[in-house]
C-alpha cells in the first residue's frame, strides 16, 4: 500500500511463525473480567491469558488510541490485525466471524470479502504493541505504565496480579504479594508439625494423624486401669503389665483353665503350684509313653527302609529311562510330522507332473507305432518299387516326407521328456521345511575346475520354507571368493524368485544357519548363523531370477576341510537351515 506503509504479503507467503490461519470462532459469552488469568492463548508464541478470547484489546491505554488502531467490527484496539482488499482493518476473530457468514461483506463500505485477499498487517501490529497501557492489575493498586507487548513479562512478577495458591490443593486466589502471609497463616493446606511427634504434614491431616497413628499422642488404657493416659507407642507393652488386663494361666497347655485379671494371676500361681506340678507330671508321663510307642514304630520302619531305598533307586532309574525315551519319541514324532507334511505337498506336485508325463509318454508311444507302420510300408514299397512306376516313386517321396515329420515330432517329445525327468529330479530332492542337505560329489575334480577358473561356483537345488513359502538355494566357492579366495571355502545363501512371493512379507528376515557336516563319528559340524540385514538388497523381493548372494567368504579354511573328516568318498555335505518358527502363513 502507499502512504509510507510497509508492503503487505499474503498469508501464504509470511513465515510460519507469523502466520495464524483464519478460522471461524464463535463469539464467546462476555465476562465481567476480560482478562482471566487462566485464559488460553489464541495465537502461537503468545502467553496464556495475554490475547482476548474474542475481539480486540480491552486494556486501559495511557493515551486514547487513534481510530486507525480500532477494529471496524468490535471498535476495540486491534488484536492480530488483518487488512482487507478495501483497506479496512479487523481483529482476527472478528474477520473470521464475518467470513463465516454467506456472502460476507465489509461493514464499513459493504465491499465483498474474499478469504484469499485478506492480509496480516504486520506494521499496524507492531505499532499497537508499542502503545502505552496501564498494568492489568491497576484496579488492585499496581501503578505501572508500560508498552502492551511488555504486559505478559510484567504480569509474571507483578505483586498486585491475582494468582492461585502455589500449594495446588488450595482453591483460593490472592495477589502475588499476599502469598507469604497466606502460606504462613491462612492456607488450610499449609505444612505444619505435630506437637507430639514433630512429624510434618498438611494442616488438614493433623487431627486425623493424632487420632489414628501418632506414636507420641496420649491415649487412655483400654482396660480402664489406674493409669490415666500413655503414649500410643507404649500401649502394646503396657498390656502385658496392666493389672486390669484379662490373661490366661501360663499352664493352659497343661490343662489349667484359669482366666482372670492380671492382678489375680500371681495369687492363682501361688495357690495352685501343686496342681500345676501334678498336671506337668501327668503330661510328662503321657509324653514318655508316646515316645516309646514312636521308637517301636521307627524300629519297624527302619527294617524295611533299605528295601524301600533300593526300590526307590530302581524306580528313579526307570523313570529317567522313560523320560529319555519319551523325549526321543517326541523328537521322532515331530520329525515325522514335518516329513509327512513336506512329503504330502511333494506327492501332490509329483502326482500332477506324473499325469502330464503319462499323457506325454502315450503320445510318444503312438508316434513310435505310427513310425514303425510307416517304415514297414516304406520297405514294402521299396521292394515293389524296384520294378515300379512313377506313381510309386511319388508315393515313396510322400512317405519319406511324412517319416521326417514324425522324426521331428519324436525329437521334440524326447526333449520334453528330458525336461520332465530333470523336473522330477528337482522335486525328489526339494525340501519344503526350510532345511537343505546338499551333497556335492567329485570334490577333487570340482575343486580343480574352481582353481583353474573354469567353474568358480556351484549352485544347489532350490529349497523352500513351505509349499507356498520362500524359494532359496545355496552357493559355494570351493576355491574361495573375495577375502577367502585360494585359502577358504566360501558359502553363501541366495533368495530366489518364487511363485508365491506376492503373498510373503518382505524383506526376508528369517535366521539362516550355514553348516559343513562332519562325516566322522565325532560329528563336529562347522557352522555359522546370521540374521538378515533388512536394508540389504540381498533380502528384498527378487526382481530377477535370484538376488545377490549373502554369507561367509571365510566359512572354513581349506586346510581344516581337507585334513578332517569332512570329505569322504570324494563327497562333502552342506546343510542350510532357515528358521520358520515365527514365519506367518501366506
Amino acid at each position: 500500500m502507499s502512504g509510507g506503509r510497509e508492503v503487505q504479503l499474503p498469508l501464504q507467503q509470511v513465515a510460519p511463525s507469523l502466520t495464524t490461519p483464519l478460522s471461524v470462532v464463535p463469539p464467546p459469552n462476555r465476562q465481567a473480567n476480560p482478562w482471566p488469568p487462566s485464559d488460553p492463548a489464541s495465537s502461537q508464541g503468545s502467553p496464556a491469558g495475554f490475547l482476548p478470547l474474542h475481539g480486540g484489546f480491552r486494556d486501559h491505554f495511557v493515551e486514547p488510541p487513534e481510530p486507525k488502531y480500532c477494529c471496524e467490527a468490535c471498535r476495540l484496539v486491534l488484536c492480530q490485525p488483518r487488512q482487507t482488499e478495501c483497506g479496512h482493518r479487523f481483529c482476527q476473530s472478528c474477520i473470521s466471524d464475518l467470513l463465516s457468514h454467506p456472502n460476507p461483506s465489509c461493514p464499513a463500505d459493504r465491499e465483498p470479502l474474499y478469504k484469499d485477499k485478506i492480509f496480516r498487517d504486520v506494521c499496524c501490529h507492531r505499532e499497537i504493541m508499542a502503545l502505552k497501557v496501564f498494568c492489568r492489575s491497576e484496579a488492585s493498586g499496581c501503578p505501572e505504565q508500560l508498552s502492551l507487548q511488555h504486559i505478559p513479562e510484567h504480569l509474571t512478577v507483578c505483586l498486585f496480579f491475582e494468582v492461585p495458591c502455589p500449594l495446588g490443593q488450595c482453591k483460593e486466589r490472592m495477589m502475588r504479594k499476599e502469598i507469604p502471609d497466606h502460606l504462613s497463616w491462612k492456607c488450610k493446606h499449609r505444612e505444619t508439625s505435630c506437637e507430639f511427634c514433630s512429624s510434618k504434614m498438611p494442616l488438614t491431616e493433623l487431627q486425623k494423624h493424632k487420632e489414628t497413628v501418632c506414636p507420641a499422642f496420649l491415649v487412655p488404657c483400654p482396660n480402664l486401669c489406674s493409669l490415666s493416659a500413655l503414649p500410643r507407642s507404649e500401649l502394646s507393652s503396657h498390656q502385658h503389665d496392666c493389672p486390669k488386663a484379662q490373661v490366661s494361666c501360663q499352664f493352659l497347655r497343661y490343662g489349667c483353665s484359669f482366666k482372670g485379671l492380671n492382678q489375680d494371676l500371681r495369687q492363682h500361681e501361688s495357690s495352685s503350684a501343686a496342681e500345676h506340678l501334678r498336671m506337668m507330671a501327668s503330661r510328662n508321663s503321657a509324653l514318655e509313653n508316646k515316645v516309646e510307642d514312636i521308637k517301636g514304630d521307627l524300629l519297624e520302619r527302619y527294617k524295611v527302609l533299605p528295601a524301600l531305598s533300593s526300590r526307590l533307586s530302581e524306580l528313579e532309574n526307570q523313570q529317567d529311562e522313560l523320560r529319555e525315551k519319551n523325549r526321543q519319541m517326541e523328537q521322532k514324532l515331530a520329525t515325522m510330522q514335518k516329513l509327512m507334511s513336506s512329503h504330502s505337498e511333494k506327492l501332490l506336485e509329483v502326482e500332477l507332473e506324473l499325469r502330464s508325463f503319462r499323457v506325454l509318454r502315450e503320445e510318444v508311444e503312438n508316434i513310435r507305432g505310427t513310425l514303425e507302420n510307416v517304415r514297414t510300408r516304406l520297405n514294402a514299397l521299396e521292394q515293389g518299387g524296384r520294378s515300379g512306376t512313377g506313381s510309386t516313386t511319388h508315393t515313396l517321396a510322400s512317405l519319406e516326407t511324412q517319416l521326417n515329420r514324425h522324426d521331428d515330432m519324436l525329437s521334440v517329445h524326447d526333449v520334453r521328456l528330458a525336461d520332465m525327468d530333470l523336473r522330477f529330479q528337482v522335486l525328489e530332492t526339494a525340501s519344503y521345511n526350510g532345511t537343505l542337505i546338499w551333497k556335492i560329489r567329485d570334490y577333487k575334480r570340482r575343486k580343480q575346475e574352481a582353481v583353474a577358473a573354469k567353474t568358480l561356483s556351484l549352485y544347489s537345488q532350490p529349497f523352500y520354507t513351505g509349499y507356498f513359502g520362500y524359494k532359496m538355494c545355496a552357493r559355494v566357492y570351493l576355491n574361495g571368493d573375495g577375502m577367502g579366495k585360494g585359502t577358504h571355502l566360501s558359502l553363501f545363501f541366495v533368495v530366489m524368485r518364487g511363485e508365491y512371493d506376492a503373498l510373503l512379507p518382505w524383506p526376508f528376515k528369517q535366521k539362516v544357519t550355514l553348516m559343513l557336516m562332519d562325516q566322522g563319528p565325532a560329528r563336529k559340524h562347522l557352522g555359522d548363523a546370521f540374521k538378515p540385514d533388512p536394508n540389504s538388497s540381498s533380502f528384498r523381493r527378487p526382481t530377477a531370477e535370484m538376488n545377490i548372494a549373502s554369507g561367509c567368504p571365510l566359512f572354513v579354511s581349506q586346510s581344516v576341510l581337507e585334513t578332517g573328516s569332512y570329505i569322504k568318498d570324494d563327497t562333502i555335505f552342506i546343510k542350510v537351515t532357515v528358521d520358520t518358527s515365527d514365519l506367518p502363513d501366506p
